[in-house]
Order: structure tokens, then C-alpha cells, then sequence
């Protein structure tokens, strides 16, 4: 696609967001979305070049910080500059992710570890860190990215499929744990997208309804619903965006 062009309003303004996995694709598009809509934005990545570039082309309404997920120490230091820099923290989501492929049988484990490390055990360093920030300033959001793989089983996806469906429970429980407190928490739940890390993949769509891949931006104004408070009585609730993989199995074309 070409450029996007983000619809600039103030759906966000005053509210603070931490994204993980900024740099690029559906991060970045959730950033871009977010700055348009009048927040302002923590840019958080392992790929420093690239998330330097997305606070370069955003401004003062961002900043780039260092974040690997699996870090504790990284995550307080990401919630310590959120704090300095624009004094508060409303919205965490997220979105860092990786995704490695193999059936059971030949999995290797520290494949395993490294899957389930990243997009599950990750996502709970982040609400743990972000938690007193969080409750300090609600409203607050907390946007955790799944897939339609924490809807269904994938073959040869066992990693990337039990750590999305794990993200998706760990948004029930954490909003429970948190109705009262002013902070929700939901999962997004993405079908197959044009992005870096879906690079290689084949994105062929026949089987679903609107026979396409989605795009990182389609699924950025779905999050600015979630980080906003016009989702207010949202919480611990599923928002698929598939093209309508989950719908079912759309009419096949069939060459005779």
C-alpha cells in the first residue's frame, strides 16, 4: 500500500501510551494512529534504528525507548520514562511478538521458551510494571495483542498458537482482577496482516470471507477505539479483525 493517512482528531488527548514492538508494522501504525488522535506515545523495540526513526517521523509526541520484553529491568526503565517525559501512563499495549514455525515433534524447546517468553510471559512483565502507573491515571487501557490463533489451533504454529491463546486468558484474568480499578483489559485478535514479521508467509485468503490480507492501519483504528474512553464498559472481551476467517469457510473457487 501507499502511504496511510491517519484521521487526526482528539479522541486521545491527554492520555499517554506504551507500545511495545513500535519499531515497525502494527506497532508503529498503532503509534502513528495514537499521535494523530492527540496521545502521546512511548516507542518501545529491540530494533533501535528503526524505532528512533518512528519518533524522528512523529516528534515530540513520542519517544523511542530500548525494550525487550522479557527484560524486568527494561520494562521499569520504559514506565520511568514514560513518567518523566509526559508524567503519567494511561494505555499499554501490547503488541511485541515473534513467530517461529514447527509441528510438536520436532519443536525445538528453546524455540518454545523463546515464543512463550516473548508474546506471553512478556505481555505479564508489562502489566505488572505498568500496573501502579496505570491505576494512577485511569481511565486506563491495556491492549493485548493476540491473533485468530488464540480463537482456533494452527498446525505447525504449537508455539506461536499456545502463547496467543495464553495472551487471551491472561486478559480475562487480569480484567477481573482489575474490573473495580479503573484499568480494563482487552485482547485484539488479528487474522492474517501484511507485516514484516508475516514476511515469506503465504498470505493467499481464499478460504476467508474478504479474500485479502489485512493492513497494519485497519487494525490501528481498532486499538484507538480500546486505548479511548468510547470503549469504557469494554473489558476482558475479544476484538477479532480476520477479513472473516473466524465467520467460517468462505465459497472456494474451483477450476474445472
Amino acid at each position: 500500500m501507499g502511504s496511510v493517512d491517519y484521521p487526526k482528531g482528539k479522541r486521545l488527548v491527554g492520555k499517554v501510551a506504551l507500545i511495545t514492538g513500535a519499531a515497525r508494522g502494527m506497532g508503529a501504525s498503532f503509534a502513528r494512529a495514537m499521535v494523530a488522535q492527540g496521545g502521546s506515545v512511548i516507542v518501545g523495540d529491540v530494533l533501535d534504528e528503526q524505532g528512533l526513526a518512528v519518533e524522528a517521523e512523529l516528534g515530540d509526541a513520542t519517544v523511542y525507548v530500548h525494550l525487550d520484553v522479557t527484560s524486568r529491568s527494561d520494562w521499569q526503565h520504559a514506565v520511568d520514562v514514560a513518567l518523566a517525559r509526559f508524567g503519567k501512563l494511561n494505555i499499554l499495549v501490547n503488541n511485541a511478538g515473534i513467530l517461529a514455525t514447527g509441528s510438536v515433534a520436532e519443536f525445538p524447546p528453546d524455540e518454545w521458551d523463546r515464543v512463550i517468553a516473548v508474546n506471553l510471559t512478556g505481555a505479564f512483565n508489562g502489566i505488572q510494571a505498568t500496573l501502579p502507573a496505570l491505576k494512577a491515571s485511569t481511565p486506563a487501557s491495556i491492549i493485548n495483542i493476540s491473533s485468530t490463533a488464540g480463537l482456533k489451533g494452527y498446525g505447525g504454529l504449537v508455539g506461536y498458537t499456545a502463547s496467543k491463546f495464553g495472551l487471551r486468558g491472561l486478559t480475562k484474568a487480569v480484567a477481573l482482577d482489575l474490573g473495580d480499578s479503573g484499568v480494563r483489559c482487552n485482547s485484539i485478535h488479528p487474522g492474517a496482516v501484511i507485516t514484516p514479521m508475516t514476511d515469506g508467509i503465504d498470505m493467499a485468503q481464499s478460504h476467508v470471507a474478504m479474500k485479502r490480507p489485512g493492513h497494519p492501519h485497519e487494525l490501528a483504528h481498532l486499538a484507538v477505539f480500546l486505548a479511548s474512553d468510547e470503549s469504557s464498559y469494554c473489558t476482558g472481551a475479544e476484538f477479532v479483525a480476520d477479513g472473516g476467517e473466524m465467520a467460517g469457510l468462505a465459497t472456494l473457487t474451483v477450476s474445472s
